[in-house]
Parts: C-alpha cells; structure tokens; sequence
C-alpha cells in the first residue's frame, strides 16, 4: 500500500510540551507536516504546557497556511492552551473570525 490520501492523512497531534522549552520540536513537526500536505489539521488535545510562544507559532502556522493558500485547521484545545489564550487576552469577541476559530467534533474555542 501506498501513502495515505491527503483527505485521509491523520491529524497532527501536537505533544505535551508547546512551551518555550519545547517549541522548536513542535515547529519541526509542523514545518514537516506543511512540506508534505495541501493542508494540516492540527490537534491541540494533548498540549499541557502552553505559553505565548505557543501561541505565537499557531498563528503564524494559520498565517502561513493562509500566504500559501494551504489550509490550516486548528482542532481540541486543551484546557491548558485555552487557558493561555485566555491569559494573552483572546476573548469570545477578539477570537469570532480567527483562525483559532475552527471546529471539529464540537471541539472549539472559546466554549460557551
């Protein structure tokens, strides 16, 4: 058997550790993920350690995704990468029409 289709590639599950301490080995999966797919699904359901360099990298992943006309889907936040969103100052308002708005499953954020 060959490579998956693109429709059937699995998500891109993000590890425990999107801090500083551990960024550069998430922007090595990403940058990986992006130089053999169309688009990337990134889950974000295992992430228990977040801060703004986290976030910093998911929007320029979404940015990027956006520039190359590549698609970006940003799925199961965990409670941790929601709470620093929270703490960077996303609210419900500032979030409506961004990429960090996307949904899969009922997984979104911010929830209600």
């Amino acid at each position: 058997m060959g490579e998956p289709t693109e429709s059937r590639r699995p998500p891109l599950r993000l590890p425990q550790d999107c801090s500083i301490a551990g960024i550069r080995g998430v922007y090595d999966l990403i940058r990986e993920a992006f130089s053999r797919q169309d688009s990337v699904e990134i889950d974000c359901s295992s992430v228990a350690k977040a801060d703004v360099t986290s976030i910093q990298l998911l929007l320029s992943t979404t940015r990027t995704g956006q520039a190359r006309g590549r698609r970006v889907v940003l799925t199961a936040f965990s409670q941790s990468l929601r709470n620093t969103l929270r703490r960077a100052g996303f609210t419900n308002e500032a979030i409506a029409g961004h990429p960090f708005n996307e949904k899969k499953d009922g997984d979104q954020w911010p929830q209600s």
